[in-house]
């Protein structure tokens, strides 16, 4: 037999906030690596590794105009 547990969250404002800023973030890293894949399709290039991703998308963090990005947990992007 297959016990099930119904859970339900009931987050908060702040935890709130955070959740959306996870999603938001979260959102933002999928369209970019998805963005740069099909750029980098379209120029003739293969398929860019995980491991390449992540290292332009710390890049990315670390500048000004995103940094943004660093007030979120790595994590979250990785998982993206």
């Amino acid at each position: 037999m297959v016990k099930a547990i119904k859970v339900m969250l009931i987050p908060n404002n702040v935890q709130k906030t955070k959740l959306f800023q996870y999603a938001g973030a979260s959102r933002f890293a999928y369209n970019w690596a998805l963005a740069r894949e099909i750029e980098n399709y379209e120029k003739g290039g293969k398929f860019i590794s995980d491991a390449e991703l992540r290292k332009e998308f710390t890049k990315l963090r670390h500048s000004d105009e995103y940094a943004w990005l660093l007030n979120i947990s790595n994590n979250v992007t990785k998982q993206a």
